[in-house]
């Protein structure tokens, strides 16, 4: 049973047309979108979803878009304990997190995972905005690669990750750096290091640190950009990657475009892989 059919008999059909069905279950929190109109009738639909999964304990509303520079998700709890961190457990994972001072994204995992099983042995790998972990989690768990590196602004975020890495003792696998990626990521390029792999998972933004990624990408790098595109104009996702690499005196070829979620009506969440020579 789904929520909208599990609500049938406590909203009218004109309420049930508005009703966001989808949500996100992180830990033992569930966060969900109530549609304008429905605010009356929050605590009903919170107190169905939690029956319908018996994991949840606290049921957050989502209170705006993601904000400010460290991408936050303002949110209100609307049942049960008024708390905001939990532990979420991925592909034999552990990550702590607090939802209300952390951007994170349950519904990637079967993108980390792709990502992962594309690594090869020794490969050194950069993730940019790299968050509470859950991409250098995954890639140190489930490749063969040589070593992880993060970069995240947010200090509430590189803190978890710091305490997921050690409490997935992954510690020798993984090296997190507290700071803007436009400047973390030169002092590394001029300390001598490039890597073999780039991923960049900031939809709307990532496009602009495209040029601080080449600069660090090895000859024959692959990198994985992420971006949002409506559905007609997701071929410009190559125009802008091809531009990037000529501003940058780098040659590139497209590998593939991966959907990976949507944002909204024909709006798609959009992983572009390629090669960097």
């Amino acid at each position: 049973m789904n929520l909208k059919q599990a609500l049938a008999k406590k909203l009218t059909q004109k309420e049930l047309e508005v009703l966001r069905g989808a949500f996100d279950i992180v830990g033992d929190i569930a966060i969900i979108e109530i549609a304008k109109g429905l605010s009356k009738k929050e605590k009903i639909i919170a107190s169905e979803l939690a029956k319908l999964n018996k994991n949840i304990k606290t049921v957050a509303k989502k209170v705006g878009g993601h904000e400010g520079k460290y991408r936050i998700q303002k949110l209100k709890i609307i049942l049960g304990p008024k708390k905001t961190e939990t532990e979420f457990r991925e592909y034999g994972l552990r990550m702590r997190l607090d939802v209300s001072k952390c951007y994170f994204s349950p519904r990637l995992g079967h993108e980390r995972v792709r990502i992962a099983s594309q690594i090869k042995k020794g490969e050194e790998v950069l993730v940019m905005f790299s968050g509470v972990a859950p991409y250098p989690l995954v890639f140190a768990k489930h490749s063969p690669a040589k070593m992880i590196y993060g970069v995240e602004l947010n200090p509430a975020a590189h803190k978890y990750a710091l305490k997921n890495t050690a409490l997935n003792k992954l510690t020798g696998k993984i090296q997190l750096f507290k700071g803007d990626v436009k400047k973390v990521v030169p002092k590394l390029v001029k300390a001598g290091k490039k890597f073999d792999r780039i991923v960049m998972p900031l939809p709307k933004q990532a496009e602009k640190y495209l040029g601080i990624g080449l600069k660090a990408a090895k000859k024959g790098a692959i990198v994985h950009l992420y971006s949002f595109y409506p559905e007609k104009e997701i071929g410009k996702a190559k125009q802008k990657i091809t531009a990037a690499c000529k501003k940058a005196k780098k040659s590139c070829r497209l590998l593939r475009i991966v959907k990976v979620g949507q944002q909204g009506p024909r709006i798609w969440r959009i992983c572009a892989d390629f090669r960097v020579f």
